[in-house]
């Protein structure tokens, strides 16, 4: 906007298209920027992982599913989470596809220097947003649910709790959810083995 003319485009509105996003994003250590120190509690969680497990809730039947959680970062104090997973039959074929989340994991600092606790916001494309604090123990990390927001045409989803550990080199997780007037209840377990990273 110039003083000249306060109505005139911005510059932008006609500018050249861009180039690729210049900034590489990495779930291998041995490529791309380094790790931010305050990841440093957390490294073990970086790669590709995939898997099998077992989901179920009060209001629904029991039901096989494969996953692949990527978890990298771009050199700044967080990590970008992103799962994705899909329903098997009893012949371990898929059959569909199933939950996706998309978010962030990062710890708490104090005086610049990473705690053991930690903050999530994971978000579903069923319109469940949630706000999880944990703390992380060793290669055990757990979350539980600060907030929960909802589209107006989401499930009701009220609260979560999840589990995640490092056992003998793969990625352990449970899951218990409160949703749809039940209260806080088993809902998915699995154990994805590093394929990258």
């Amino acid at each position: 906007m110039s003083d000249d003319n306060p109505l005139a485009p911005p510059p932008w509105l006609n500018a050249p298209p861009v180039e690729a996003y210049p900034f590489e994003e990495s779930h291998d250590l041995r490529v791309g920027p380094k790790l931010h120190p305050t990841l440093d509690g957390l490294l073990p969680y970086i790669g590709v992982w995939r898997g099998r497990g077992r989901g179920g809730f009060p209001t629904i039947e029991d039901f096989d599913f494969a996953q692949e959680i990527r978890i990298s970062h771009d050199g700044r104090p967080f990590l970008h989470y992103e799962s994705r997973a899909w329903i098997l039959d009893e012949q371990s074929r898929p059959v569909r596809p199933a939950g996706r989340e998309v978010g962030w994991w990062r710890p708490v600092l104090d005086g610049g220097r990473a705690t053991d606790e930690l903050e999530a916001l994971l978000t579903t494309p069923t319109g469940v947003m949630e706000l999880h604090i944990g703390r992380r123990k060793g290669t055990q990390v757990e979350f539980v649910t600060d907030a929960v927001v909802r589209t107006s045409t989401a499930k009701e989803v009220t609260a979560g709790h999840r589990l995640f550990g490092i056992v003998d080199g793969a990625l352990l997780y449970a899951q218990d959810m409160a949703a749809v007037g039940q209260p806080l209840s088993p809902h998915l377990s699995a154990r994805l083995i590093r394929v990258a990273g």
